[in-house]
C-alpha cells in the first residue's frame, strides 16, 4: 500500500488557485475538517479541508471522509475533459463531500494573467500572453497542414493508405462477387442433378 503524501508543492498550487475563486473556498469551507483522500494507486494524497476552506495537512491516522480512486493511465483523460473527470473516478464515502470537491475541481482555473503581471507588469504581460496564444495557434496550424499533408501523400502520392470509401466499395463487390458465385454454383449443380 503506498502511504500518503502532503505533497507541498501541489497544496499550495491547489490554494493558490483556491485564493482567487472565493466561491470554491466557500464550497470547501461547508466541509470543514473532512478529510479527502485521492488514490491514484501510485500517488496517494490525503488534505484536510481547513476552516477558511483551504487544503492543509491532515492530522495523524485519520480516515479520511471520501476516498476517489483513478487510474493513473486515465489521468490524460481527467485533465482533458474535465467537466467529464468524475466519470473516471470511484468514490467511497461522504458523496456531498465528493460533489463538493467535483464541482469546485471543474470550475478551478489558473488565471495566467494575473500571475504573470505581478511579475513583469501589465503591459509586459499582455504582450507575453498574446505572443503565447500566437505561438500555440500557429503550433496547431502547423500540425494540421502536416496531418493533412501526410494523409494525401500517403494516399495519392504513395499509397500506403486507403480511403474509406473505396474500403467499402471493394467489399460491397466482394460480397456482390461472392452472392453471384453461390447462386452460380447452385444453378451447376442443379444442371448435374437427374
Amino acid at each position: 500500500m503506498t502511504p500518503p503524501l502532503n505533497f507541498t508543492p501541489i497544496t499550495a498550487s491547489i490554494n493558490h488557485l483556491l485564493a482567487q475563486e472565493p466561491w470554491a473556498q466557500r464550497m470547501l469551507a461547508a466541509h470543514a475538517g473532512k478529510l479527502a483522500c485521492i488514490d491514484g494507486s501510485a500517488l496517494k494524497l490525503i488534505w484536510q479541508i481547513s476552516q477558511d476552506g483551504f487544503l492543509q495537512a491532515p492530522p495523524a491516522a485519520a480516515e479520511p471522509n471520501v476516498t476517489i480512486r483513478f487510474k493513473l493511465s486515465d489521468l490524460p483523460l481527467i485533465v482533458q475533459q474535465r467537466e467529464r473527470a468524475f466519470s473516471y473516478v470511484k468514490i467511497d464515502g461522504d458523496a456531498d463531500f465528493a460533489n463538493a470537491i467535483s464541482q469546485v475541481s471543474q470550475g478551478l482555473r489558473w488565471d495566467a494573467e494575473h500571475d504573470l503581471s505581478k511579475l513583469v507588469g501589465d503591459i509586459a504581460t499582455v504582450r507575453i500572453v498574446a505572443g503565447g496564444q500566437a505561438l500555440v495557434a500557429g503550433v496547431q496550424a502547423t500540425h494540421k497542414k502536416l496531418t493533412e499533408n501526410l494523409a494525401e501523400y500517403f494516399l495519392e502520392e504513395q499509397p500506403m493508405l486507403v480511403r474509406p470509401q473505396a474500403v467499402a466499395d471493394f467489399t460491397s463487390d466482394v460480397t456482390r462477387l461472392r452472392d453471384d458465385l453461390e447462386r452460380l454454383s447452385k444453378r451447376i449443380n442443379k444442371l448435374k442433378a437427374p
